[in-house]
């Protein structure tokens, strides 16, 4: 079957008894909510589905991670090859994930499959990092640049944790009034950063202010070699390529998720692979490495190349708008599966209630709130430190959501898959073994640095965190099977 057919084909009616379909919401109830509790409606179509994801990829990693990458690595070349090897692994797994959303087309997204797959324990840990952990950080340090490059572009000095607190109400507050006002404040955010990006490339190459020497390179001192490099650049790439999932996370509010959620997964993953090739090809165009290195962000540099002070100005305002968009899809994304948890019966009951009027999971948005606000009062360390570790944890996630589809295919071979992954068993299995080895290496470059009466390092913590939730889970079954209400 060609990957043509295979996109077709997804158009049709499910016929299975898993698979659930774009009925109305009356008809459709989500896995282990009970009878009489109403699901999330299903409002979002093909375009806004894509806004969602792109919303989130498109945040403040394409910015601050260039001058991040140029330290480790002296080579133009080898930097966009690693561009383009985080977007191939990106579109792996987005191919990968299809395939699951199509058969599972409910919120929670890497939740929901790593459910299918593994069982409660294996989904309740994800779903307790990703609640406590994973997403407050990501969220407050995505929008803690946007506060950041604010005042600086206003030329005030205001607290930064306070503005970034408001930020978080009002987007938190905005997505609890209605899914289709959500929706389209996304649409709107991503179309204008998404447009000024794609206009950066398109005056460069008009006015042609660049100089393809600067492609010839700048060696680093010591030459650390690639091998050293690997780990915190691919952390950066993967940091600014986050985001190819989450449309998984609202699948249960998607609008015929047979035929969207393929499309959308494609869609999103394709046009920022592209984008994303295209700007950084402009940066090292019109940037020597030497210059990105020493930039705090690359972007305002090259308009002012281009048109000039007030250009760079411009790019302010669209690394605000931006930093927005994408905490705003974040927001969005994350309380979907908190409600999806809480829903199964593995987090506290009131997390998957649903607004009586507005349709939204009210009461998980404004806890995700919280908590990232807390964050943001309690967040340390440098952009690379955060990128660094949301990557490490995550990727160990959609390393083991991946390989779900392996275990579902051999146990349930019967269930219908309306969209079925081009390439498998290979492209699965690539995408599986990246993640792996992501993981291998920074555990391996974490320990073999770490000296006796150092703190300990980094990685080895957030696997503590990982593996205490076992016991929670266990402490929660426990608690559960003997028939307290939580």
């Amino acid at each position: 079957m060609s990957f043509g057919e295979n996109l077709a084909r997804s158009g049709g009616p499910p016929r299975s008894e898993h698979a659930v379909d774009s009925r109305p919401v009356s008809d459709t109830r989500i896995e282990g909510a009970g009878p009489g509790v109403p699901d999330l409606p299903r409002k979002i179509g093909l375009w806004g589905a894509v806004a969602v994801m792109v919303g989130v990829m498109v945040g403040s990693g394409i910015f601050q991670t260039p001058t991040e990458i140029a330290k480790h690595l002296g080579d133009p070349w080898v930097i966009l090859g690693m561009w383009a090897a985080g977007g191939v692994l990106s579109l792996l797994g987005a191919l990968t994930y299809a395939e699951m959303a199509t058969m599972y087309p409910r919120s929670g997204g890497v939740y929901v499959f790593l459910r299918e797959g593994y069982g409660r324990g294996v989904a309740f840990v994800f779903g307790w990092t990703y609640m406590l952990i994973s997403k407050p950080y990501a969220a407050a340090g995505i929008a803690v640049i946007g506060v950041r490059y604010f005042n600086g572009l206003i030329g005030v000095s205001w607290s930064v944790p306070l503005e970034t607190t408001l930020v978080l109400i009002v987007l938190t507050g905005i997505n609890a009034w209605g899914v289709r006002e959500g929706t389209r404040l996304a649409m709107v955010l991503t179309a204008l950063k998404v447009g000024a990006l794609a206009a950066i490339v398109v005056l460069a190459l008009a006015l042609r202010k660049g100089s393809g020497a600067n492609f010839a390179g700048s060696p680093l001192e010591g030459n650390p070699g690639f091998l050293v490099a690997i780990v915190p650049v691919m952390a950066a790439v993967l940091w600014t390529y986050d985001g190819w999932s989450d449309v998984g996370a609202i699948a249960g509010e998607v609008e015929r998720p047979r035929w969207t959620l393929p499309r959308a997964y494609l869609v999103g993953t394709l046009g920022i692979m592209g984008l994303y090739l295209a700007v950084n090809a402009v940066y090292l165009w019109m940037l020597p490495l030497e210059e990105i290195r020493g930039a705090e962000t690359v972007a305002p540099l090259v308009m002012e190349r281009l048109l000039g002070a007030a250009a760079g100005t411009a790019v302010t305002v669209l690394v605000i708008v931006s930093t927005m968009g994408s905490s705003h899809s974040s927001v969005m994304t994350g309380a979907r599966v908190t409600f999806a948890q809480a829903r199964d019966g593995l987090l506290f009951r009131f997390l998957g209630r649903v607004h009586p009027t507005r349709q939204t999971p009210a009461v998980a948005l404004w806890v995700q709130c919280g908590l990232s606000c807390l964050a943001v009062w309690t967040m340390g360390g440098s952009f690379a430190s955060l990128a660094e570790g949301f990557v490490f944890t995550m990727w160990i996630f959609y390393g083991l959501a991946g390989a779900a589809i392996f275990i579902l295919r051999a146990k349930r071979p019967g269930v219908e898959r309306p969209f079925r992954c081009p390439g498998y068993p290979v492209v699965p299995a690539v995408f599986v073994l990246s993640a792996l080895a992501m993981t291998v290496f920074s555990v391996t470059q974490d320990v073999s640095t770490w000296t006796p009466g150092a703190d300990v390092p980094t990685t080895i913590v957030w696997l503590g965190v990982l593996a205490a939730g076992f016991p929670v889970f266990l402490l929660w079954e426990r608690l559960t099977a003997r028939g307290t209400r939580v």
